[in-house]
């Protein structure tokens, strides 16, 4: 079949915007990463003498930065519409966020619709992949606390206490607020077959768009994290630790993410920029904690119940276009997220004039000492 000349002009200009906007990500990355660092160095001294302005600080660099990410899938049009509980309403509080896995560019979608909620990007701890690690966030994601989890029956119970042990170190002191997971251990594409198969050897729904959840880091969490009352039980939002100020894990949040025609967008996609203007889709249920079992498998049978009802979700969306409105509503309200485009030029203009500060300070050095 022959190629046209429009065709080609068309392939032509978007592999040369793809080309320019990684040129683009990639001076945006050797900018605004090391600045990051250097800023942190300099500030070692607030770190000893005031930790909670010193972490303040690290967390303002850190949403600037999750910003900057969230710029390049935003002004290539992948926008998103949320759906459901407004969790605008609980962003200062405590929570653990429940998300589905399809592909990388669900992180993307994540550091662009919690922008605007409030603090909630700066005070916040992500549980990924170790494999991330070894990225080019990986040193951001390391001074920031977040945790660097290796998956693998092998590794299980080993990673389960580095995780109680990390949480216990770092969420508390640096100020956390939300915790974000990926229950499924995994990209559905990958862990969908043996998912299934799980299911049918143990008498549990057949699930197509989602995978049953993994219990262990959501158990350590909540065992964890949730504020204990006198007689042991789990307080959610309604006790206060003694001589604590944190409430504890108050809220567990379950996110379900659905992309058009069950097509995610991919961390390649998200630079490059090479599809077409997609909008994803993000919908939010609140639970307070005090009505999650702690049990091992009553939280089991929770956790199932909630991927099998986000299974129910996204099969209504993939049909319809919409999630289903809420039980006793006529009809689902969507809300469309929108980031300000003047203050992204502004952090992203910040990033480079930090980089060229630096550059012009560590050559003055070197001409001073050599």
């Amino acid at each position: 079949m022959a190629v046209t000349l429009e065709q080609a002009q068309r392939v032509g200009y978007t592999c040369l915007k793809a080309l320019l906007r990684f040129a683009f990500m990639v001076a945006n990355n050797l900018v605004a990463i090391p600045s990051y660092v250097l800023y942190l160095i300099v500030l070692q001294p607030l770190r000893i003498l005031d930790s909670k302005s010193f972490w303040y600080i690290e967390g303002v660099l850190f949403k600037w930065l999750l910003a900057m990410v969230a710029s390049w899938g935003w002004w290539a049009g992948y926008t998103v519409v949320e759906w459901g509980d407004d969790v605008k309403a609980v962003s200062e509080d405590e929570a653990m966020v429940l998300v589905n896995h399809q592909a990388t560019g669900d992180v993307c979608t994540l550091m662009m619709c919690l922008q605007d909620k409030g603090t909630v990007v700066r005070q916040m701890m992500w549980l990924m992949d170790h494999i991330f690690k070894y990225t080019n966030f990986g040193i951001v994601s390391l001074i920031h606390g977040d945790f660097f989890i290796r998956q693998g029956r092998a590794h299980r119970d080993q990673q389960l206490v580095l995780l109680k042990d990390h949480l216990e170190k770092y969420y508390r002191s640096r100020n956390r607020k939300w915790i974000v997971l990926f229950p499924e251990g995994g990209f559905l594409r990958k862990r969908r077959e043996t998912s299934q198969a799980f299911a049918k050897k143990n008498n549990l729904p057949f699930l197509k768009h989602v995978t049953l959840p993994r219990l262990g880091a959501t158990q350590i969490i909540l065992k964890t994290l949730v504020a204990p009352q006198e007689n042991g039980t789990p307080s959610g939002g309604d006790a206060v630790r003694k001589g604590s100020k944190s409430k504890g894990l108050q809220w567990v949040i379950d996110t379900t993410i659905a992309y058009p025609k069950a097509e995610p967008i991919d961390i390649q996609t998200w630079i490059l920029g090479y599809r077409q203007p997609t909008v994803t889709h993000v919908h939010y249920r609140i639970f307070p904690v005090k009505d999650v079992p702690a049990e091992p498998e009553a939280l089991t049978n929770w956790l199932y119940q909630r991927f099998i009802e986000k299974e129910d979700l996204l099969t209504h969306f993939y049909e319809t276009g919409a999630f289903p409105p809420p039980q006793g509503q006529a009809k689902a309200i969507s809300r469309e997220m929108t980031l300000s485009n003047l203050w992204l030029f502004a952090i992203q203009s910040f990033a480079f004039l930090s980089g060229g500060m630096w550059y012009c300070l560590f050559q003055y050095l070197y001409h001073c000492l050599f």
